[in-house]
């Protein structure tokens, strides 16, 4: 069978649905071919089942691209309040969870089932369990799946990373850009959990589940969240967040006591100065299993003020060289992607293919942890839409 739509979209994730509704709205004939048997996969597993939808503090310096600068048109032209009002048109409840992050407060399924029905208001048709064979380009593009042939006019390329392979990721958007003659920039695992060296698991490890805040630092990037140990090495927010910009051998730093100055406090109350105050003070700052193994790696031989200022620096300053991480696995997100200098930053279109588009994250372009991706599909994709 063959079919003809002025656009055709590869990927019904969150930016290739959005990309679909905007062109819908502008008339196109649209057509969205899907490898899996439902839309919207990750939509639904994101945010612990929740959705964290946006961010309504979204700017340019939550993300990460070779050109920092290229995601600041599609911002300004799709901005947090714009998903909001839709959602609230749609009548989905949502909240405010913290440091501007914004969740259902029923479930994902209502984003997608919101995302679908204005696919279905614009007329857009989207074809599931699409194995593609091949892709042409001859005047107009040619995609082949199973027995049918779709041509169009427009082609959006919306196949997402490599993060979370169990659910169909391939780095099909990124053969694809390179069969085009397209530039793309390593892909690699971001908001993902550390592992740790032997040495440094051996102290930590057993410590599975405790969880504190703290700071995470590479350089002068900083991310004050909470830490968890956990069987493999570090994670929780603070260390997703300064995964995305970690490169392999460089020392992450953890302040493990933001805002306090435990023994320095111990020593101007005149308290005693002996292991057991010691042990007591840092039991108030840290949850106590890891106050005592800090304890046992760092003892005090003496109380002197060379000795607690030495004590108080280890304690904001305990530096560690990643393993490695937990790979695409379990990564939420992929770095790299499509060179954006390949690409319009206002349309999303290759400067090199007219009519080739790629939105989301087969990109070149990463949001921080708290709703930032999602921003980011939804401002990608509305810009093709607007523009197929």
């Amino acid at each position: 069978m063959k079919y003809h739509s002025d656009v055709l979209i590869l990927g019904a994730g969150a930016a290739g649905l959005m990309c679909a509704i905007e062109a819908g709205k502008r008339g196109r004939s649209v057509t969205v071919l899907e490898s899996s048997n439902r839309a919207g996969q990750k939509i639904l597993i994101s945010g612990g089942g929740r959705c964290n939808f946006t961010n309504t503090g979204a700017r340019p310096e939550n993300f990460i691209s070779a050109n920092p600068h290229f995601v600041k048109s599609a911002l300004a032209r799709y901005k947090p309040e714009s998903f909001v009002a839709m959602a609230e048109r749609h009548r989905i409840g949502w909240h405010e969870k913290k440091l501007g992050q914004l969740f259902c407060d029923r479930s994902a399924q209502d984003i997608l089932t919101m995302l679908e029905e204005e696919c279905v208001r614009v007329g857009v048709r989207v074809k599931l369990s699409m194995q593609i064979r091949e892709v042409r380009h001859a005047g107009n593009f040619t995609v082949v799946a199973g027995e049918h042939e779709f041509s169009s006019d427009s082609l959006v390329v919306a196949t997402g990373g490599l993060s979370i392979p169990k659910m169909g990721a391939t780095p099909f958007g990124y053969d694809l850009a390179k069969q085009f003659g397209l530039n793309v920039v390593e892909p690699r695992p971001a908001l993902v959990a550390f592992t740790l060296n032997p040495a440094d698991a051996k102290r930590f490890c057993d410590l599975t589940g405790v969880s504190t805040e703290v700071v995470a630092s590479i350089g002068k990037r900083r991310f004050r969240e909470k830490l968890l140990i956990t069987h493999h090495g570090f994670s929780g927010p603070a260390i997703l967040q300064i995964s995305s910009y970690w490169q392999p051998g460089e020392a992450v730093t953890l302040d493990l006591a933001p805002d306090r100055q435990v023994f320095r406090e111990l020593l101007a109350s005149g308290a005693r100065r002996d292991f057991v105050a010691a042990s007591a003070a840092l039991c108030e700052a840290l949850p106590q299993r890891l106050a005592k193994r800090w304890l046992e790696l760092y003892p005090f031989s003496k109380w002197t003020n060379a000795a607690v200022e030495e004590a108080e620096r280890l304690l904001h300053c305990l530096k560690f060289v990643p393993a490695g991480t937990e790979g695409f696995a379990k990564a939420e997100v992929t770095a790299g992607g499509v060179d954006t200098n390949e690409l319009s930053a206002k349309t999303m279109e290759s400067v090199k293919i007219p009519g080739l588009y790629f939105v989301g994250e087969v990109v070149d372009v990463t949001g921080q942890l708290g709703g930032f991706n999602f921003q980011w599909a939804w401002a990608s994709g509305f810009s093709a839409g607007q523009a197929v």
